[in-house]
């Protein structure tokens, strides 16, 4: 059994890690709102110009942008947004193991996958794992802004605009709870059919483009990438609040629970020391009076 002196240094070990993981769990704890907050705000524009890119199609059947053309896949593209930093439970590595799942079924029917790495988590994990890595971005910080992502995405959309690419898809974490963030995959291209419900007023309206439609288009589809690349980061950062505050709990409970057992065995081992000592004086007098 350890002695003493040994289970005291254990215990305040133990202690100072629980004094760290309880100062993350509440700076985690008051990020989440400023980081739903952000999520929130990116939803409405990304809706809009979901359905102008909607209404632009449906006005022009005769024109069809690269963006919106189905071809066959001999490669595909993946734009995968991952934490900076650790400390937050399985969050990467259920989003990892997503993108493994999902780049064997694709190496499966000899389709080729290019990488677009968005945080630091995900450039140490795909470059030790091996795979080819077109782009990267990373150190967002608290508040991520879309001049950080551009370059990753410029380099997806060139390389579909020019055919190298058939398919491109966004891995990032959706935010369910504070308590449940899951893996989700997005197809950005070829841009799906999108259904505008009541707003498809095709027989009533049209527009007047300047300069001209087929650049309006262009544009207006790249800023909807963009759009939903942003949105994913951001959403990928509450999930990392929430995913760190819940980790960081667990950790402090485990870090009490260790300190208990500590402490019980500090009790037994000092118990047991007094005892002994105890028995040294009983022998020692009874020696002497002997």
């Amino acid at each position: 059994m350890p002695g003493e002196k040994e289970i005291r240094s254990k215990i305040s070990s133990v202690k100072n890690m629980q004094k760290i993981t309880s100062a993350m769990e509440k700076v985690a704890a008051s990020k989440i709102r400023k980081a739903q907050q952000q999520m929130e705000a990116s939803r409405p524009y990304a809706e809009r110009i979901r359905r102008v890119i909607g209404h632009l199609a449906h006005a022009n059947p005769d024109y069809k942008h690269p963006f919106l053309i189905e071809r066959p896949v001999k490669r595909v593209g993946m734009i995968i947004i991952s934490t900076d930093r650790g400390l937050c439970g399985g969050l990467n590595s259920n989003l990892f193991k997503r993108v493994i799942g999902d780049m064997i079924k694709w190496k499966d029917e000899n389709v080729e996958v290019d990488l677009a790495l968005v945080g630091a988590k995900a450039v140490q994990f795909f470059r030790r794992l091996g795979g080819n890595v077109v782009g990267t971005a990373t150190h967002l910080g608290d508040a991520p802004h879309i001049n950080d992502l551009l370059g990753a995405i410029k380099i997806m959309l060139d390389s579909y605009e020019e055919g190298r690419t058939d398919r491109l898809f966004l891995y990032h974490n959706e935010f369910v709870s504070a308590m449940s963030q899951v893996p989700e995959v997005t197809t950005l291209l070829p841009v799906s059919e999108i259904d505008l419900g009541e707003e498809s007023l095709q027989d009533h309206w049209d527009y007047i483009y300047e300069p001209d439609a087929g650049e309006l288009l262009d544009d207006v589809l790249q800023r909807y990438i963009e759009s939903q690349v942003y949105r994913g980061a951001v959403e990928n950062f509450a999930c990392e609040m929430a995913a760190k505050m819940v980790a960081m709990k667990s950790a402090t409970d485990n870090a009490g629970e260790i300190i208990d057992k500590l402490q019980l065995a500090y009790n037994k081992a000092r118990q047991a020391a007094i005892t002994q000592e105890i028995s040294e004086i009983v022998g020692g007098a009874a020696a002497v009076s002997g």
